[in-house]
């Protein structure tokens, strides 16, 4: 298991997401990114589960969505 940064990149070596893992599961703050470096949706995990506010962005980085994660249970 990884804790501590975490980054994931698409398959041209380009950053598609970065965040931190605590217990090998995605934790805190997390962004995603399109292949053109602009920024695709950001947001919390809550040991591996999406929580609060999610925020996407169109490809100029302006937000135009923002969905609120349910509590999983």
């Amino acid at each position: 298991m990884t804790d501590g940064p975490f980054e994931k990149l698409h398959k041209d070596g380009s950053l598609w997401v970065k965040g931190h893992r605590k217990d090998g599961k995605e934790h805190g703050p997390f962004e995603f990114y399109r292949k053109d470096g602009t920024i695709m949706r950001s947001g919390s995990f809550d040991m591996g589960a999406q929580v609060g506010e999610w925020t996407t962005y169109d490809r100029d980085g302006m937000p135009y969505k923002v969905t609120k994660m349910k509590p999983k249970g």
